[in-house]
């Protein structure tokens, strides 16, 4: 991103010019100050500072500095080196979080809004039509199977989870036109999950895959909401794979609860957070 803004400089309007030098001279800063404050220090108008971030290709202000925080988050210290037998528990614990919150904001700013749009509007559909909802996944990808289950619980939508191959491959087989399966995959080579996704296309069901792309599971649904990121225990602690499914999940099932009808969740959530408290122990 900074080198594109290198690269465009001489292209650009006097003013639009001291707007890029401050973005390069101090990309911190501006990924974090008001758009007043951003103005005065390069000198210009705020809708200077707005034309600039829209004559580098994004949608405003707020746009720019979202993808320019995640440029500068992946150039944050020790976010390209390993974990060392010598480092401290305090280096362990700076590496591990930044590369795993780097590969959060990489997913952020990759990740296919489009995809996500057609996922929501498939279980939305399947929803209103009261069809079958289901999660499968196998290993940590079970775990995030069984959490979106509970996710979907809460906005009272029935799903149903399931970590076992055996009967991935039987409730697939009793799948059909107007149910939706999501398949949750980090390596998306789990042939128990392979043959589940190919078992519930062939009846009908609309496919969801959470995996990374080029992975044979990938190609095997109908949406592909890609995850990819560098699964390695020498940069990425081993739960960043399963993190970064269950943001997904998340954003997912935000949407979903949007679309259902917001002003009908809430006070939803706050009776179960209610029956919830009142069974605990003093």
């Amino acid at each position: 991103m900074l080198d594109r803004i290198r690269a465009s400089m001489p292209s650009l309007a006097p003013a639009e010019q001291r707007v890029g030098k401050l973005v390069l001279l101090d990309p911190r800063s501006f990924a974090s100050l008001p758009v007043s404050e951003l103005a005065d220090r390069a000198h210009v108008s705020k809708p200077t500072v707005v034309r600039f971030c829209r004559s580098m290709g994004y949608d405003g202000l707020s746009d720019f500095k979202l993808k320019l925080a995640g440029t500068v988050s992946e150039g944050v210290p020790f976010i390209h080196r390993s974990v060392d037998v010598d480092d401290k528990v305090s280096d362990v614990l700076v590496k591990v979080i930044d590369n795993t919150v780097a590969a959060f904001l990489k997913y952020r700013n990759d990740a296919s809004t489009h995809s996500i749009e057609k996922a929501v509007e498939a279980l939305l559909t399947t929803y209103k039509n009261k069809g079958r909802i289901e999660f499968y996944g196998a290993g940590n990808s079970g775990i995030v199977a069984q959490d979106a289950q509970h996710k979907f619980f809460r906005l009272g939508i029935n799903a149903i989870a399931y970590s076992d191959g055996h009967m991935q491959v039987m409730s697939a087989s009793l799948l059909g036109p107007g149910d939706c399966l999501v398949i949750v995959s980090n390596s998306g080579r789990t042939r128990d999950l392979m043959d589940a996704a190919d078992i519930a296309r062939k009846h009908g069901a609309t496919v969801i895959t959470v995996t990374a792309s080029g992975s044979p599971l990938a190609t095997a649904g109908h949406i592909h909401l890609a995850a990819d990121h560098p699964e390695g225990y020498d940069r990425y602690s081993p739960m960043t794979s399963r993190l970064m499914h269950l943001m997904v999940i998340d954003v997912v099932a935000t949407c979903l609860a949007l679309r259902i009808g917001g002003n009908k969740l809430q006070p939803l959530l706050k009776e179960m957070k209610n029956n919830l408290r009142s069974k605990r122990y003093a």
